[in-house]
């Protein structure tokens, strides 16, 4: 894949999020995929469970904003954005990575952000 393409695939996570359209990602990630958001959090695998966490996420209405450009190498992409909660006070500076298989889909995707990068949030979101 060219970085144009890798880059092609993250506007449209981004313009997925601002639909507010959970259907979107199935054009986006592989059939096998992986989510893992955040990293170290239990993983969800196969397309319908990502979906279903999509359909969640989105109900909270975030709105991403890419911060910088877009990173490929290989079969990946790596970009920070932030995320804010409309009608809230909350944000959270995130960088995903998606690794991509041969017929250019996501298979994996892996979000980096600690309650350092979350603000906003009530100290007792995660319990």
């Amino acid at each position: 894949m060219t970085h144009d393409e890798k880059a092609a695939a993250v506007h449209a996570y981004i313009a997925a999020f601002a639909a507010n359209d959970p259907e979107a990602v199935r054009q986006i990630f592989s059939a096998g995929a992986r989510v893992e958001d955040p990293v170290g959090s239990p993983a969800h695998v196969g397309i319908e469970a990502i979906v279903e966490f999509y359909t969640r996420s989105m109900a909270m209405k975030p709105k991403l904003q890419l911060e910088g450009p877009i990173r490929t190498a290989a079969n990946s992409a790596a970009f920070a954005f932030s995320v804010v909660f409309e009608g809230t006070d909350m944000a959270v500076e995130v960088i995903d990575i998606f690794e991509f298989d041969e017929e250019g889909k996501v298979s994996s995707m892996r979000a980096y952000f600690a309650p350092e990068n979350m603000k906003g949030f009530p100290q007792d979101w995660s319990a």
